[in-house]
């Protein structure tokens, strides 16, 4: 394994929250994970808009401080142009966005349930464990 897998490895601990996001032209859904994949809060929709990601930021304050996480982690799978928005809000506040490959999405779904059908909110769950 190459020094930069390992880093990117290094950046989930147990005190980390794993925010997947799949991201859409009007309303994302995300899902919240631990570092064991484990899910702490199921799919929810998060609108493209201002009030949208104030939402979406409140919900990870407030499940940061039930779970205990001192650190978050945002996942996404960038679609068009519609995720820049939210990279730019999530930046402002000092949280940490990796994106991961359509493809590496895609195929780790399909060996999860066996379905090639696209569904957003097994997405955002799919995007957070990877």
């Amino acid at each position: 394994m190459d020094f930069k897998q390992n880093q990117k490895i290094n950046q989930v601990t147990e005190k980390t929250l794993v925010v997947g996001i799949d991201i859409a032209k009007r309303t994302h859904y995300a899902c919240f994970v631990d570092d064991r994949g484990r899910v702490l809060q199921k799919s929810f929709s998060v609108y493209q808009s201002n009030n949208g990601f104030e939402y979406l930021y409140q919900r990870i304050l407030t499940e940061m401080k039930e779970s205990e996480k001192t650190e978050v982690i945002v996942g996404i799978e960038p679609t068009g142009h519609y995720w820049l928005n939210l990279a730019y809000f999530l930046e402002e506040r000092g949280i940490s966005l990796v994106m991961t490959n359509p493809m590496h999405v895609k195929r780790s779904k399909e060996l999860d349930d066996n379905l090639p059908t696209k569904h957003d909110r097994k997405d955002a769950l799919v995007i957070a464990r990877l």
